[in-house]
């Protein structure tokens, strides 16, 4: 289970850390034209969503949620050794992923709602 922990935590710290600022790069899409300023505006909203955390704010409760759950899981149905911490840390980990991509999904509402208050007409 030590070496599955391992193994098996690499793509997920990989996925956290390609996850650092790809929300305030997003590119909404416009419906209609776009003003002589689109490209100012989407530079100001990009960095307004950029100021935000890498992760959303209910974070450590989803790390204390997927640690808590994946060692419960582990010590009723397989309870050997150290099955319970490995366990406990893959699923600190999954939550830990999950607060990433949360935050990433919330920044791309901001960079939406900011392009919308400078009069796009903003469709995705």
């Amino acid at each position: 289970m030590r070496n599955l922990l391992k193994i098996s935590s690499i793509p997920l710290v990989l996925a956290v850390a390609a996850c650092g600022n790809t929300g305030s790069n997003y590119q909404p899409v416009i419906d209609g034209p776009v003003s002589a300023n689109y490209g100012a505006d989407l530079a100001q909203c990009q960095n307004l969503a950029a100021q935000q955390g890498a992760l959303a704010s209910d974070t450590a409760a989803q790390v204390a949620t997927g640690a808590g759950v994946a060692a419960a899981g582990t010590a009723v149905f397989n309870n050997n050794n150290n099955n319970v911490r490995d366990a406990a840390a893959l699923g600190a980990l999954a939550g830990l992923t999950a607060g990433a991509l949360e935050q990433n999904s919330n920044k791309e509402v901001i960079i939406r709602n900011c392009m919308r208050q400078r009069g796009y007409k903003v469709v995705g």
